[in-house]
């Protein structure tokens, strides 16, 4: 299982936690075997989910085109509506939001290639990912990637209730490839996608959608 550079230390210092915790309930309970071995079973498990989080897959874009928006997260859709947005387009646009819990791949990629024209990291509260509010008063990140049509999307990195954490890679006038990482979530969060109004939605409400893998909507040349 190939593991993302973002775990390397998190894993480092929760093994080393762990090891002392198993020393210590193996000198202080071994006469006890009915505890000490069933504690240090839910280290190792614990340790695994650990591990597992971090898991990095290989995933090619099955077809490279900056026009096709593909999921930048591993998770489940949980808005598909149209709103007004006020960071950097201040129009109306089509959000798409994917909830991912701490089971999911965290890795967050770009959805489409082209330049990064705007960033912005925004300081904020820690609200339930799947709570609408979170995609404005939630700590977050904030990208807007223009493909060579001059069409541009923005992609937010929200962080949730348990996610404390946001890895983001992205700065103002670099120019990224559809499907390179983005950054990182720690432990349960969410990703929104702003589109243009008249992009062709390819997905549902409640649809589990692969970072990119799964097709989220076609922009209009």
């Amino acid at each position: 299982m190939r593991i993302h550079k973002e775990g390397y230390l998190v894993i480092l210092i929760f093994g080393v936690i762990l090891l002392l915790l198993d020393l210590g309930f193996y000198y202080l309970l071994s006469e006890y075997n009915f505890i000490y071995i069933p504690l240090i079973a839910i280290s190792v498990i614990f340790y695994f989910f650990i591990i597992r989080f971090f898991r990095y897959p290989k995933r090619k874009i099955p077809k490279l085109d900056n026009n096709i928006i593909y999921a930048p997260a591993d998770g489940r859709i949980v808005v598909i509506e149209d709103i007004i947005e006020n960071e950097y387009f201040k129009d109306k646009r089509t959000q798409v939001s994917i909830f991912m819990s701490p089971l999911n791949v965290h890795v967050n990629r770009y959805s489409i290639g082209g330049i990064i024209k705007y960033f912005k990291y925004h300081q904020g509260r820690f609200l339930l990912a799947v709570n609408p509010k979170s995609s404005e008063l939630n700590e977050r990140t904030s990208v807007v990637i223009e493909n060579e049509n001059g069409i541009p999307i923005m992609l937010k990195q929200i962080a949730g209730y348990v996610a404390r954490r946001i890895v983001s890679y992205a700065k103002e006038d670099l120019i990224v490839k559809q499907g390179e990482d983005l950054g990182f979530i720690k432990f349960g969060s969410r990703v929104d996608i702003l589109l243009p109004l008249n992009s062709e939605i390819m997905i549902n409400l409640d649809q589990e959608v692969k970072g990119n893998k799964t097709i989220i909507a076609k922009l209009k040349k």
